[in-house]
């Protein structure tokens, strides 16, 4: 059974964990937490927490954004998060939505179901389109954007650029 957390400054040791399994940096998706002790990842929770309630940009480019943390089973295997809007800059790279599942529990769908819940997510945030840029070196997180209904828009030599409609991609499934 998926759920889908938001993160809370209250979390834990297990999404700590799961934390220090995912890469600092692994096909452009940022981890910041990991490396990081258990005193500085609080903090981090902290700040991850004030930057979802953020209004506008913040410091010339930081957009509101929210972490939600993918659990199966009751135990946290991945994460996401949401950009409420984009920049010029987030729409070249970075885009609405990024992801990750930790090692271990790759190529076994939980790709899939977390971003299906994450666009459902973006669609009550009142995203009508999500943008997912991906490397052109994965092509197993564009094949999970695709599957959740994603139409590529765009390719460049480091970059495919994958549209979803929050609306239709809510009732894909598996």
């Amino acid at each position: 059974m998926f759920e889908l957390r938001k993160l809370s400054a209250d979390d834990g040791i297990d999404i700590y964990e799961m934390l220090q399994r995912i890469p600092g940096e692994e096909n452009g998706l940022m981890n910041k937490a990991n490396g990081l002790t258990y005193d500085e990842y609080k903090k981090w929770l902290t700040a991850k927490q004030k930057a979802s309630e953020q209004q506008g940009i913040v410091d010339g480019w930081k957009v509101p954004s929210t972490t939600f943390w993918l659990y199966s089973d009751g135990v946290p295997v991945g994460f996401g998060s949401i950009r409420h809007f984009l920049t010029e800059a987030l729409r070249k790279a970075g885009g609405h939505i990024g992801y990750g599942i930790a090692p271990g529990f790759r190529n076994k769908g939980y790709g899939k179901e977390l971003l299906r819940l994450l666009l459902h997510e973006a669609k009550k945030i009142g995203i009508e389109k999500a943008l997912v840029t991906v490397h052109s070196d994965n092509p197993a997180s564009q094949a999970v954007a695709m599957a959740n209904g994603g139409v590529i828009t765009e390719r460049t030599d480091d970059r495919v650029f994958i549209w979803i409609d929050t609306e239709k991609s809510v009732g894909i499934q598996e």
